[in-house]
């Protein structure tokens, strides 16, 4: 690697070498001007001056190079050899640091906002507490310059890694728009008021420019919350406050331009008792902004040309900003009420089958309270349909999480690996069942096993009435059906039948969805199948002679047909990637030719020709 453009890789090593002797090698150097360098190195026995060490103190080491992980522009020759990035506390965006610290910036940016106009507006206001405003005020600009500190400790992601160099923190944020923006707001326009006075709160309107600061307050807001539409509402009535508030202390400061009580439209006279208190003009003025930006009630006609141009573009701005929001009340609203009208669609859909296929009054109410069911109890939810847009891997870990101690308390898979549980956890399918619902009856072929995640279920007998036995929460059944064991003597069919007490909430893995996760893991579904010999052999249920017998002809009849059927879809997949492979050849040679023929000289004949 080069340290410096005009030297060679071979000096770059032997600068590596000198660190690695006896002796540490040493620079010190002066600069004059930009891009002159002078440097001395000692090393082990060594006193002389190199002239290339003249150039070396401006280049990067390269463990500086491969600290930082790019070259960096040369600027001004500040750095030393030897030199590595300084790490400082850095706050990731994603963390709750920098969330809470959003909040604390919000208060002064709502502060100004709301009250810098209003001061402007109603001189009272200013005058009467201006001891407390300017307190208020250096407090606000003191968290103003601490957020511009904050955002130099703001780390980003590089290659999916949280910067920590202090260096590019800095020199990033410097180069944004946005520290323009925050430097802008920083300037003291403070001093002004000596100049012009104290009744003048509006040349301090600059610190409006962190209002983007509040913005990404609510944005990181709707993301954490569970109740993202009532925020996005609230926001937006704030939003229509803050838009009502402006506009009344701009009608309150245009009547005082044009003279209080002069005409109709203006604000009436405030030397009448019942208009002099700024309680009042406040109010009033509150009340003529809401009834003009909304247009919904009439208000005093205007009179001078002035305030004719004022209403104007009061209704043009009114209709501009409440047809957005009108739009976005009623995309909240539609939203709030998405999952609400699908499941609805799905119960009007199945009331009309009903009663086009004439079912049973019955068995339409049991269908309806199990419609109700699932909404009252918030499981109308497909966690397939949401979960669908998450990577595998996420998805994974929160099937894992809210499935895997179910999963294994079950007998059979309590010592699996990690791996075919995990598998497993992904193929759980939830199931909710009314009451007398069966679930499953004697002599039924067992294509499924389920556990039970909430309710109680009860093994009965053949009349449906007697219970043997009741199951609840984390109970299972079925597991020794799907594995199929060699000599069972049920076979693969139920031996009792189980029914539903009241509403239950059940996980079902099916016979396919385990017999597939296990084709990744033989070892494991040899152990499944001892364990399932032993519970059988337990309960006296395993008819050995048949188990000791050899592989059944049907079941390596089945497996020989699987092999087939896996073989043809290898060979489909390589013919198509043979087929791809020789139209893209054909391809590349037919431009290699075009490309040579561009590039073959002229004949001898050509050029005499010429």
């Amino acid at each position: 690697m080069s340290v410096q453009k005009g030297e060679t890789g071979e000096e770059g090593e032997e600068g590596e070498e000198k660190e690695g002797e006896g002796g540490e090698a040493k620079g010190e150097g002066k600069r004059e001007g930009e891009g002159e360098g002078e440097g001395e190195g000692e090393g082990e026995g060594e006193g002389e001056e190199s002239p290339d060490r003249n150039v070396s103190l401006f280049c990067w080491e390269p463990s500086l190079e491969r600290n930082i992980g790019e070259k960096i522009k040369k600027t001004k020759p500040f750095f030393v050899p030897g030199f590595s990035p300084k790490e400082v506390t850095v706050f990731n965006p994603a963390g709750n640091t920098y969330y809470y610290w959003l909040l604390i910036i919000t208060i002064p940016v709502m502060y100004n906002w709301t009250l810098i106009i209003a001061r402007a507006s109603f001189e009272e206001l200013q005058s009467d507490y201006v001891v407390y405003w300017f307190f208020l005020d250096f407090l606000a600009d003191l968290v103003y310059l601490a957020d511009m500190f904050f955002r130099t400790r703001t780390g980003y992601l590089e290659q999916g890694l949280l910067v920590k160099d202090e260096l590019k923190l800095r020199e990033r944020y410097m180069n944004s728009f946005q520290f323009k923006l925050d430097l802008v707001s920083m300037i003291p326009t403070d001093v002004l008021y000596v100049i012009v006075g104290l009744k003048y709160p509006e040349i301090r309107l600059n610190k409006l420019l962190r209002f983007n600061r509040l913005q990404e307050f609510f944005q990181r807001t709707e993301t954490r919350t569970n109740y993202p539409n009532a925020l996005r509402i609230s926001s937006l009535v704030m939003y229509i406050v803050i838009i009502i508030h402006w506009n009344a202390c701009l009608y309150y400061s245009f009547s005082k331009a044009i003279g209080f009580g002069s005409d109709r439209f203006v604000y009436p006279d405030p030397s009448d008792p019942e208009f002099g208190r700024v309680v009042r003009k406040y109010a009033y003025s509150m009340y003529w902004s809401t009834l003009t930006l909304t247009t919904i009630g009439e208000t005093p006609p205007p009179v001078e040309n002035s305030e004719y141009f004022f209403v104007v573009t009061d209704f043009l701005v009114g209709v501009l900003i409440f047809a957005t929001i009108v739009g976005n009340v009623g995309s909240m609203i539609t939203n709030m009420n998405a999952a609400r009208a699908d499941f609805q669609a799905r119960i009007d859909a199945i009331k009309q089958y009903m009663t086009f296929r004439k079912v049973s009054k019955d068995l339409e109410k049991r269908v309806i309270k199990w419609f109700d069911f699932l909404w009252t109890n918030k499981k109308a939810v497909d966690e397939r349909e949401v979960l669908k847009y998450l990577p595998d891997k996420l998805r994974a870990e929160i099937a894992i999480n809210v499935h895997l101690d179910t999963l294994k308390k079950v007998r059979i898979f309590a010592d699996c690996e990690a791996g075919l549980l995990v598998e497993l956890v992904l193929k759980l399918q939830p199931q909710v069942y009314s009451p007398g619902d069966y679930i499953c009856k004697k002599g039924d072929i067992g294509r499924e096993m389920y556990i039970i995640k909430e309710g109680k279920l009860a093994v009965v007998a053949d009349d449906g009435v007697t219970q043997f036995v009741v199951l609840s929460d984390g109970s299972y059944f079925g597991e020794i059906s799907i594995l199929a064991i060699k000599g069972s003597k049920a076979g693969n069919r139920r031996t009792a039948n189980i029914r539903s007490i009241g509403y239950s909430d059940l996980f079902c893995l099916s016979k396919d969805d385990l017999m597939e996760a296990l084709k990744e893991y033989p070892d494991a579904k040899a152990l499944l199948e001892e364990k399932g010999r032993q519970i059988l052999m337990k309960d006296g249920l395993l008819d050995l002679e048949v188990a000791a017998q050899g592989p059944d002809p049907k079941e390596m009849e089945e497996k020989v047909e699987r092999m087939t059927v896996d073989l043809d879809v290898l060979l489909t997949r390589y013919a198509r990637l043979m087929a791809e492979h020789e139209a893209i050849h054909h391809k590349l040679k037919h431009r290699v030719t075009k490309l040579e023929g561009k590039l073959q000289p002229p004949s001898p004949v050509e050029t005499q020709s010429f």
